[in-house]
């Protein structure tokens, strides 16, 4: 039996993809898994009995990967599985940009009272009507589940479509559009197009990429979009940017004291994965990744462990170490197994820089004795018996 604890409301529709080998429990402290979307949880003290967190959403920022990791805890998240809810509203923010549709709505209802509003439109219309996307250029800076989809949806709007992704995936190239132009260098992206939208994940490497120096590469009257994560953009030279006329909008959809009721800015309350469709699929995939990985030890979709995937174990035994990635290891874990006369059928070792994944399928059970020996390894982060 294995008990999961939720720390945010997870969708029915993934919990009921839990079989009767499962128990939701209040008592985090005896957790076998957590799920969680955006609970904060770097201040929590993880219990020793936790061996996994399946995030319900893409972003990680409020789980303690490293610490995790060293206690050998994988951490999931669920790439793609809302894609198309952030899809749509770039989409819409898009729109919303190149039209002043917000702009002429609230003109109506501050006009409400005027009994010949109509013709009242006529004249004030001019002031919101816009430009329209077709045959503009739009620069999508990542193509990953969701730069791959506003990629291609944009394409069918008649736009000219500019990609960059130094990591582009072999999935996310099968699925992009040939008409799509892939760049090399962002600087291009910056130079060239009338829209440019963002979609990498937040790491050192691409915190505050977007400020001054790259605005200043832009074209005078880009619109920029961010549906991604707020501190890629530095919001305040954002609004240096649309003062100065470079910036003619900015849409994000990450409200804060910076840009909220800002001229020339587009916020909206964090809608991007909210709508019913993407936060089912996240409780699906994050559920089914949990439980592939408390079953079988298999790891898919985890951001601190090399995915590693060795299918329903059909022999008597499988045992699964998390450990550093540094040579030797695995002589000393067979070593343990071949001491002790037990046969390995099938292993495999995955690793993900500084850490590393083994599983090892044997013809016996695994003793404690067997256990203690692996965990008492100079570089054993966690030994668990799987089956």
């Amino acid at each position: 039996m294995f008990k999961y604890h939720c720390l945010n409301p997870i969708a029915a529709v993934g919990l009921e993809k839990f079989s009767g080998q499962y128990e939701k429990t209040e008592n985090v402290e005896e957790a076998d898994g957590i799920l969680v979307r955006s609970a904060a949880m770097h201040d929590m003290e993880l219990p020793d009995s936790l061996l996994a967190i399946a995030r319900a959403g893409a972003g990680v920022n409020n789980i303690p990967l490293d610490k995790c990791a060293e206690k050998g805890i994988v951490v999931f998240n669920t790439p793609g599985a809302n894609a198309n809810g952030v899809k749509e509203l770039v989409i819409a923010g898009m729109l919303l940009a190149a039209r002043d549709v917000v702009g002429g709505i609230e003109w109506v209802k501050e006009n409400r009272s005027d009994e010949n509003i109509g013709k009242s439109a006529e004249k004030a219309k001019k002031n919101f009507a816009g430009t329209e996307i077709e045959g503009k250029k739009l620069g999508i800076v990542g193509l990953g589940a969701i730069g791959v989809r506003v990629a291609n949806v944009a394409k069918h709007l008649g736009m000219e479509v500019y990609g960059y992704d130094p990591y582009l995936s072999v999935d996310a190239a099968w699925n992009l559009s040939r008409d799509v132009k892939h760049v090399l260098n962002v600087e291009d992206i910056y130079a060239e197009c009338d829209y440019i939208t963002i979609h990498v994940p937040l790491m050192d490497s691409t915190k505050g990429m977007i400020g001054a120096e790259a605005i200043g590469q832009m074209k005078d009257g880009v619109i920029l979009l961010n549906f991604a994560r707020d501190l890629l953009v530095d919001e305040k030279a954002v609004l240096d940017g649309i003062k100065a006329g470079k910036i003619r909008r900015y849409v994000s959809d990450f409200p804060n004291a910076v840009t909220a009721g800002q001229d020339g800015c587009i916020v909206i309350p964090h809608l991007g994965a909210s709508t019913e469709e993407s936060e089912d699929n996240c409780a699906v995939m994050a559920v089914k990744e949990l439980k592939n990985y408390l079953e079988n030890g298999n790891i898919v979709n985890s951001v601190n462990y090399p995915n590693c995937d060795m299918g329903v174990c059909a022999q008597v035994g499988r045992v699964a170490i998390f450990h550093k990635n540094i040579a030797n290891m695995i002589t000393k874990f067979t070593a343990c197994f071949g001491d002790n006369g037990i046969n390995i059928t099938d292993m495999m070792n995955k690793s993900k820089g500084e850490v590393a994944y083994t599983m090892i399928d044997i013809e016996a059970p695994a003793s404690e004795s067997i256990v203690q020996k692996l965990e008492s390894i100079e570089g054993v982060f966690r030994v668990r018996v799987v089956k």
